[in-house]
Parts: structure tokens; sequence; C-alpha cells
């Protein structure tokens, strides 16, 4: 299990906390301090089964002022989690060929 995390994110803590109460052994990837490379971000987006925007904070200052009202493609937009990797939706918490994006933090259990 891999947990995609952002320590300043309450969010991404609870998933953290979640998987360590369970007694789940898991790897932590810090994807602020290594951003991902696009070919990552196309992984986790095909394991999700979701469109690139939903992996997208759009309320965050980066996407407003870059972003928001723009037409962009899905490359585009794969690019930017890749330039910015504090777009990224966290926590993302992948099991093999299933992930989902932990929120509520429960969903982690929809793939155990």
């Amino acid at each position: 299990i891999k947990i995609y995390h952002n320590p300043k994110c309450s969010k991404s803590r609870a998933g953290v906390c979640l998987l360590e109460e369970q007694q789940i052994p898991f790897e932590t990837i810090k994807y602020l301090d290594t951003p991902l490379e696009k070919k990552e971000i196309e992984q986790i987006i095909k394991l999700l089964g979701v469109a690139p925007i939903a992996l997208v904070r759009q309320k965050e200052a980066i996407w407003i002022e870059n972003f928001k009202n723009k037409q962009i493609t899905d490359d585009q937009i794969i690019t930017a989690l890749s330039t910015y990797p504090k777009l990224i939706e966290r926590p993302i918490v992948i099991n093999g060929n299933k992930a989902v994006i932990a929120r509520p933090t429960e969903r982690i259990n929809e793939i155990l």
C-alpha cells in the first residue's frame, strides 16, 4: 500500500492514522518533497478511474490564478499537476491495482 501524503494536510494525516491503527504496512510518498513525474500521475489517474481534473485541488490559488476558466487539455492538466504538486488532491491511497482519493478518510477501507 502506498499513500501520497502531505504532512500539513489534516485529511492526509488522518489517512496515515487509519492505516497505522489497522496495523497495515504502507509506504509514504511525500509528493511535495519529490514531485511526481507525468507518467506517475498518469498511472495514478488510470488506477483511480477518473479524469485528470478530478485530481486537481481547484480552490488552490495556483489553479485559480493560472488555469481556472481556461480551455486546457488533459495532458496540460497532468503537466500542471507535475509542475505544481500542491495542486494534487490528497491523500491518494493505492493498494495493488486499486486506488482512492481518501476524502473522506474512510474511503481507504474500500481498497483494503
